[in-house]
């Protein structure tokens, strides 16, 4: 069963527009059906307008009334809203009083006009100072967009060059702030960019225990050849091409890239080569190979020498290798974890 889900929800735009009618009493007798008009305001991009009618819009029998309406005044228009007119209390004695609301979508158009009205009694304990405020919300619905126009142009966006960019700052030296000294030979390299792509360099670098005046550092236990390729990667996101490494040489040196990239934290890189190393897999390097993605915690790497070792027509070999003995004086738990496996593969 293929279960599947999608939502569709409206967008809505909404604003707040106060009108305020000062010198109530003088629009009083102003006459029926006749008003005092707001200024437009914008909401969702059409234009309102309110519009009080201090003597009623149309005659009362019986008290003494005012009316309130709400129009849209945008040419050629038309649009779904929701609204509430009230009356404020400038004081802040009395609760706002609600004089003309929708709680539903209206449709609004601007020909023929439309527009909502309502009458209410004369709203005497609103007023301060003889004004009177009027505020108006309004949510417009905006269900669909205006599709943009289908051209013929195609632009092309060219690819990214920070690689290409970070790779040439690595090259030139500009501006270089710390020397890595490895077996005699230097490598010149910015502190902020190792910093950022390894926290190993970080702490290193700019820790509470580094020196961020030293000049030269010094690499121990590492190739040349495996630092300069640590240096590529951190500075191009990629390995360097391996491509006069064949056999033996090329598998060695994807090993110390993974040991390199594990003691900086580069995770992506140890992944890289996990990925390469699980080509690579025989009955003579599995061994050596599981024991040092167990070393280094590359689980990817382990599953797949486990997976190997333990298939039915490889085990014979594998547990008759030197590697396999070998395994067992250096990683006894390992060999646990090979148990393991070929007991669950037999239960399925």
């Amino acid at each position: 069963m293929n279960a599947t889900a999608s939502m569709c929800s409206p967008r809505t735009v909404r604003g707040t527009h106060a009108f305020k009618i000062a010198g109530y009493s003088l629009h009083r007798g102003l006459g029926v059906g006749r008003y005092v008009r707001s200024a437009t305001f914008d909401v969702g991009g059409y234009l309102w307008r309110i519009e009080y009618y201090p003597d009623a819009e149309m005659e009362m029998k019986n008290g003494d009334y005012a009316s309130v309406s709400l129009e849209l005044v945008s040419t050629n228009a038309q649009a779904r809203a929701f609204f509430e007119v009230r009356l404020v209390d400038q004081a802040k004695k009395l609760p706002s009083f609600v004089v003309l609301s929708r709680k539903k979508p209206v449709v609004f158009r601007a020909k023929p006009p439309t527009y909502m009205s309502e009458d209410f009694l004369q709203p005497l304990p609103y007023l301060k100072d003889d004004s009177l405020v009027v505020e108006c919300d309004i949510t417009v619905m905006r269900e669909s967009e205006v599709a943009p126009i289908a051209t013929t142009f195609d632009i092309q966006v060219p690819p990214s060059d920070l690689s290409d960019n970070l790779g040439e700052l690595l090259k030139t030296g500009e501006e270089t702030d710390i020397t890595f000294e490895v077996r005699g030979e230097l490598f010149p390299a910015h502190r902020i960019v190792l910093a950022m792509r390894s926290r190993v360099f970080k702490a290193e670098l700019f820790g509470p225990m580094g020196d961020r005046t030293r000049q030269t550092i010094t690499i121990e236990d590492m190739q040349p050849a495996v630092f300069s390729a640590l240096l590529h990667f951190i500075y191009k996101d990629s390995l360097p091409s391996m491509g006069h490494l064949v056999g033996d040489d090329a598998e060695e040196m994807v090993k110390h890239l993974l040991v390199a990239a594990d003691r900086y934290a580069m995770e992506r890189m140890k992944v890289i080569c996990e990925s390469i190393l699980c080509k690579t897999l025989n009955v003579r390097n599995v061994t050596t190979t599981l024991a040092l993605a167990d070393q280094h915690q590359c689980n990817h790497l382990k599953d797949a020498c486990l997976e190997f070792i333990t298939s039915p027509d490889r085990t014979d070999d594998v547990v008759a290798s030197e590697g396999y003995a070998n395994l067992k004086r250096s990683c006894p738990a390992v060999i646990a974890d090979i148990f393991e496996r070929a007991t669950k593969s037999r239960k399925i």
